[in-house]
């Protein structure tokens, strides 16, 4: 009897990409499913995923399933300036007419989320300069919990470690506490923003396996 094909990390490819924007939408409430909660979750892959994979797919990898169907997701860039100019040039004018930004305060959920789209300037935090790749990670329900996360960053870690690229940062929603907790376990630690949002937490660590603190983090400013 032959056996089923094993769970793979492997890197993305354009055919993922369905696949890559429903993890997105599946876990983008506090760690959720966000289609009971917004009236098009498409936003978030159009947001925290895509343009990933659009501007830099050689970070980003997949868990594949084993029969060929991604069923989790690491992704990001080594470089966060440069991503943003990117981002705002390359990105959104594919965007920008699907998902307007509104012009009145927020009513909705959706008007909430969309301004994210449109400022990408959003995600250059002086306090993280130090840490200038960043990323973001997400499973499906049932593929959480047994190991493939800590396999997915170990990946991306060893790509930026091939990049040389010293620190990697990233932004999380202070009430995904099983989130903190899976990433205090990988060496992540606060990183003090004292102006950011009190919802959001900064977290970063080095690209090397100790995943201490830059030296002078507090000091190195970014550059492009």
């Amino acid at each position: 009897m032959t056996s089923a094909p094993a769970p793979e990390i492997r890197p993305y490819r354009p055919t993922d990409r369905p696949a890559l924007d429903d993890i997105c939408v599946r876990t983008a409430h506090v760690g959720q499913d966000s289609r009971p909660h917004y009236a098009d979750p498409g936003i978030f892959p159009a947001i925290f995923a895509a343009p990933y994979v659009h501007l830099e797919p050689d970070l980003a990898f997949v868990l594949d399933d084993g029969q060929g169907q991604a069923v989790g997701y690491v992704l990001g860039t080594a470089d966060t300036p440069r991503f943003v100019e990117d981002f705002r040039a390359k990105w959104l004018p594919l965007v920008a007419d699907r998902y307007p930004e509104p012009k009145a305060p927020p009513r909705t959920p959706d008007d909430e989320i969309i301004p994210l789209l449109h400022h990408p300037e959003r995600m250059l935090v002086p306090e993280v300069a130090a840490y200038p790749a960043h990323l973001h990670i997400d499973l499906l329900p049932g593929w959480q919990g047994r190991g493939y996360g800590r396999a997915l960053m170990r990946t991306f870690l060893d790509a930026l470690r091939e990049k040389a690229v010293p620190a990697v940062h990233l932004s999380m929603l202070t009430a995904n506490t099983p989130a903190r907790a899976f990433y205090d376990r990988l060496g992540f630690h606060e990183i003090e923003v004292p102006d950011a949002d009190p919802g959001v937490t900064y977290l970063g660590r080095t690209s090397e396996a100790g995943g201490q603190k830059p030296a002078d983090s507090s000091h190195v400013p970014y550059s492009s």
